[in-house]
């Protein structure tokens, strides 16, 4: 009896190991197929010796440059609606930093001072008149603050879309994410792609119809299972404590525009603080800056990027 159980036990460990290994064959094969097919909408310049993805759009007195959140799969396609809109009056540059969307992986450690030289060599390479626009969503406030602080003379603002910001864990008295290193076996494992079939949506932008062409949210989907929660994006997420207590001490030049963008939908906790609080304090000595609550989510570029242009183009007239 025990033999019996023994083959049969042993029968469908052998068949589910081989079906995993026909899967992840395929997924391979697949990937390199649809790789080859869909290939980068912008150009790649070189970054430490791998190549790094830089999309742009339009042309204009200014020039912003959109920094992506933390995980964000594929930033040039997910900042579409904003692009389109902000591109109508400038030149539009979003950089996709090591282990996002087309950019290749790197070694380094995801540091905030590797982070943030390592966008700026990109930015560098684009010919782009000084000073620019930084645009960052969510973590990359965090860069976004220390390359203000460090090369002041080339930022002319910052605007961002509801950014952490380096004092915002000991504000709200909490600790920084973390992600365990096995998660990086997810795309490469073909996981992400069962994923995908499975919960399609889930890998898809909270927007309206049409507010991303569907070769968009096609590629967008077929990014995030080749290259999902991969070592870099690990790695930065379990840096994140380390790079705000490095950089907690900064605050915003006072002489530098500050414009924040940031969702009205957020909690208040019970000791009365917010984001909205929390933006407040980190703006209080900018000569000129303004904060402006929007209703939705985190991601308010996928639902109100009209008004945040617009929003945008008039504080750009004020600084001008």
């Amino acid at each position: 009896m025990i033999y019996k159980i023994w083959k049969i036990t042993k029968r469908i460990v052998l068949g589910a190991v081989a079906l995993f290994v026909l899967w992840f064959v395929g997924h391979q094969l697949m990937s390199l197929y649809e790789k080859n097919k869909y290939e980068a909408i912008g150009q790649h310049v070189e970054v430490d010796g791998k190549e790094m993805h830089v999309y742009e759009k339009g042309a204009g007195d200014n020039t912003i440059v959109l920094l992506t959140g933390l995980g964000t799969a594929a930033p040039a396609l997910d900042f579409e609606p904003l692009v389109k809109e902000l591109s109508v009056d400038n030149r539009v540059i979003v950089v996709e930093p090591f282990g996002y969307g087309w950019s290749e992986k790197t070694d380094k450690k995801r540091s905030v001072e590797n982070i943030t030289e390592e966008i700026r060599t990109a930015i560098l390479q684009l010919d782009i008149q000084e000073p620019y626009i930084l645009m960052p969503h969510s973590i990359s406030g965090v860069y976004s603050m220390y390359y203000a602080n460090k090369y002041p003379e080339e930022i002319k603002a910052i605007i961002g879309i509801d950014p952490t910001l380096p004092q915002a864990l000991e504000y709200f008295e909490e600790d920084a994410p973390s992600m365990p290193k096995a998660l990086s076996i997810i795309a490469p494992s073909g996981l992400a792609r069962l994923a995908m079939y499975i919960t399609p949506d889930s890998f898809l932008p909270i927007a309206g119809e049409n507010t991303y062409s569907k070769e968009n949210l096609k590629m967008t989907k077929l990014i995030s299972s080749w290259s999902g929660y991969n070592r870099n994006v690990i790695n930065e997420t379990n840096l994140i404590q380390e790079n705000m207590e490095l950089t907690k001490k900064l605050t915003f030049p006072p002489d530098l525009p500050v414009m924040i963008f940031t969702s009205d939908a957020e909690k208040t906790n019970e000791d009365g603080k917010s984001n909205i609080t929390f933006y407040e304090t980190q703006l209080k000595n900018s000569t000129l800056s303004k904060l402006v609550p929007l209703e939705g989510h985190h991601y308010l570029h996928w639902t109100q990027s009209e008004t945040m242009s617009d929003e945008v183009r008039e504080f750009i007239e004020i600084m001008d």
